[in-house]
């Protein structure tokens, strides 16, 4: 579990930065992020609408970025959809 999560953080981190803050996602960052690292677990990772409208559900402070505490919220339900512990 180690591993897995030191590939998370090392992943966000290659991701962020790109266009501003090295700590947060902009919205072409998450794009690129979701449609390179996890076309098969977001479905509408091809779709820049569907992309932006899962972006705008986990930032919570509307503030057109994700800090790596809301992108967490996305691994979160994405491995309980994929353990088969998610509703």
């Amino acid at each position: 579990m180690e591993a897995a999560i030191l590939t998370l953080v090392s992943q966000f981190k290659a991701y962020a930065g790109d266009d501003g803050s090295a700590s947060t996602l902009s919205r072409d960052e998450f794009h690129r992020l979701v449609s390179l690292q996890l076309p098969n677990f977001v479905k509408t990772a091809s779709d820049p609408g569907a992309v932006d409208r899962l972006m705008s559900s986990l930032d919570q402070n509307a503030d057109g970025e994700l800090t790596f505490g809301e992108f967490w919220q996305l691994i979160g339900n994405l491995a309980g959809k994929q353990g088969g512990f998610a509703s």
